[in-house]
């Protein structure tokens, strides 16, 4: 008999009987001790010859404490599976490892089977159950809490056997977890990993803050700025609630956000700019959160005063966009062509400034204008929708936005790029523009290269107006309306037409304008239709036409219209009327029918600019400025 343990196999066969004499067929009985055997071991096996073979079982490492962890390695030949006990661990792998955590010594019994037979080794995993508990972690989150809140403790632990946490009567038998707290007052909480042999404790304090009132924004005021320049700085400060604060801007299209090229910092409040690219009254609401994540907004205005003087050099002086339409001085006559006369169903409509400061609150009033250095990086723009002019240009981050980012609107973009390093003066602008946090993209642009030129447009393409015209020299600006002077005491001049916008403008154009989105036609004196979308003439006029108010038509403030008594005590708008007078308005687009045109300002005076309001639109008159075309694709005037 071969003991248990023994891997000694009978290598003598019947041949070796017969050779001494042995009836092989009788019954015999011989020790096996290893005479004339090879490969006794500690592994036993089946009788056959090709019983699998155990090259190597180990355990690493040998001796473990309690709950920690060993991994049990083998390498076999020949077998078709392995098995691991006590457990269930199965395996068809040749070699491999797999861990166990005993939590007493135990002896891990490897056998390796075929179907000829099966091998098996022994390997002790020793567990010392005398080691001191380990604590890896033991947390609180969050930390600070207000009063009636709560808290999360979670732990991690090594070679315990049960866990407490005090004060309370908390236990587990989990090695980790966790377990929610609602303290009243400032807490520090001992967690407590025991097994037979000894204990180790962690801490972790959970601090309890009673609130000091409703969470509130109490700044209310912030300074204003100029556009161009650095923001002096305003600080938002909180009360209330259970701090530390965090500061953000309302993202909600009801509020606009910051002025462009100013930022709040989210962790201090502080909110400062480089450089303000925005103009305008604009109105965000502020929200804090403190450490609860209750919030509190308050809104906030940032008055910007607009840096525009630079739109009275857009286009030379000789330019039709320069030159003065009253009758009285230049003699211009009204134009009599059934196409000139704004639509009569308009004609009651009054005035109306779409410009201003604080009368679109909370959001800036009007169309905004940047003049950028001539060595302004251009960076990529994709037109979406019409015509594209240029695909990068120089239009900064902190260019400002009609209506600002969180417009639905037009959203017009109108750069100013100086001369300078050899490069011309040029007029960037662009329709629906939205910033991509480094590139822009638009539905529509246009480009003037050199506006110390008088040359316009493609006749036909469009440019980001529907007139084809350019948008910024025909914006009211306060610049040119204070002057020398201040808001309440203005002696500043206009010296260009102001667009306009008519409810629907005809479906043609004239001399300026190079494009036209309109509803009507017209017929030719020889009876024959005029095709729509096309240039007519003041000096060749259609016969007849089913709508009138053609794109690009200035309309002077009639000579015998009065000025309105208001203007007497509203220095602004007297100034604009009697722009009205000498340069007209100039129709640019479909909108509100009287819409008048400006930029966003904090100079601007609201109740002043309500004056303008005192006019309608039958106080105007069509002018006939064909005696001063040049060129069809020129501005320039002839005298």
């Amino acid at each position: 008999m071969v003991s248990a343990g023994s891997s000694c196999r009978n290598r003598i066969g019947s041949r070796n009987f017969r050779s001494f004499g042995f009836n092989p067929g009788a019954m015999l009985l011989i020790p096996l001790a290893c005479f004339g055997l090879a490969g006794c071991g500690s592994n036993t096996s089946s009788t056959s010859g090709s019983a699998p073979a155990i090259t190597s079982f180990a355990a690493n490492p040998a001796g473990i404490d309690s709950g920690a962890s060993s991994t049990l390695t083998w390498a076999v030949t020949g077998a078709a599976s392995i098995a691991i006990t006590p457990g269930t661990f199965t395996s068809t792998l040749a070699s491999g490892s797999t861990s166990v955590s005993p939590t007493v010594t135990t002896p891990y019994t490897l056998t390796a089977t075929n179907a000829s037979g099966s091998t098996t080794s022994i390997r002790t995993v020793t567990v010392n159950t005398t080691a001191t508990p380990t604590i890896s972690s033991f947390t609180a989150s969050p930390t600070n809490i207000a009063s009636g809140s709560s808290s999360t403790l979670s732990w991690t632990t090594i070679g315990a056997a049960t866990i407490a946490i005090t004060p309370g009567t908390f236990t587990s038998t989990s090695a980790s977890g966790s377990t929610s707290v609602t303290p009243a007052a400032t807490t520090t909480y001992t967690l407590t990993a025991a097994n037979a042999s000894s204990s180790s404790t962690a801490t972790a304090t959970v601090t309890v803050t009673a609130s000091s009132g409703p969470l509130a924004i109490i700044t209310t005021s912030c300074p204003g700025g100029t556009q161009g320049s650095a923001y002096a700085g305003c600080t938002l400060v909180a009360s209330g609630g259970v701090p530390p604060y965090t500061f953000s801007v309302s993202t909600s299209s009801s509020y606009p956000p910051l002025p462009e090229g100013m930022s709040l910092d989210a962790a201090t409040g502080n909110i400062s700019g480089a450089q303000i690219g925005g103009q305008g009254t604009y109105t965000p609401e502020f929200v804090v959160t403190d450490s609860t994540n209750a919030q509190a907004a308050q809104q906030i205005s940032f008055a910007i005063t607009g840096s525009n003087a630079f739109l009275a050099n857009i286009f030379p002086s000789t330019s039709i966009f320069h030159h003065r339409v009253d009758a009285a001085t230049t003699g211009l006559p009204v134009d009599t062509s059934p196409a000139a006369p704004m639509y009569s169903g308009y004609l009651p409509e009054t005035v109306k400034p779409f410009f201003g400061n604080n009368s679109n609150a909370p959001f800036p009033n009007g169309i905004p204008a940047f003049e950028v250095p001539f060595n302004q990086p251009d960076v990529s723009v994709t037109t979406t929708v019409y015509q594209s002019y240029f695909t990068s240009g120089p239009i900064p981050a902190n260019a400002p936005v009609e209506g600002t980012s969180n417009s639905t609107g037009d959203r017009h973009v109108l750069i100013y790029l100086e001369a300078g390093g050899g490069n011309n003066p040029a007029l960037y602008e662009m329709w629906q523009g939205i910033y991509e946090n480094g590139p822009w993209t638009d539905s529509s642009n246009a480009l003037w290269p050199n506006v110390a030129s008088n040359a316009l447009t493609p006749q036909g393409m469009g440019t980001s107006d529907a007139a084809g015209l350019p948008v910024a020299p025909l914006l009211a600006n306060a610049d040119e309306v204070i002057g020398t002077g201040t808001p309440t005491t203005p002696n500043g001049t206009i010296r260009h037409p102001i667009r306009f916008t008519l409810n629907h403008m005809l479906n043609y154009w004239v001399w300026p304008a190079t494009q036209t989105a309109g509803v009507g036609s017209c017929t030719a004196a020889d009876g024959s239709a005029i095709p729509v979308e096309s240039q007519i003439s003041q000096s060749s006029p259609p016969a007849s036409c089913t709508m009138s108010g053609p794109a690009g038509e200035i309309y002077r403030l009639k000579a015998s219209v009065a000025t309105p008594s208001c203007a007497a005590t509203s220095p602004q708008a007297a100034i604009i009327i009697t722009a009205f007078r000498n340069y007209g308005i100039i129709l640019a687009d479909n909108g509100d029918s009287g819409g008048l045109i400006g930029t966003p300002d904090a100079r601007w005076n609201d109740n002043d600019l309500a004056c303008l309001t005192s006019l309608t639109l039958s106080d105007f008159e069509p002018v006939n400025v064909s005696s001063l075309i040049v060129s069809n694709d020129s501005g320039a005037t002839s005298h």
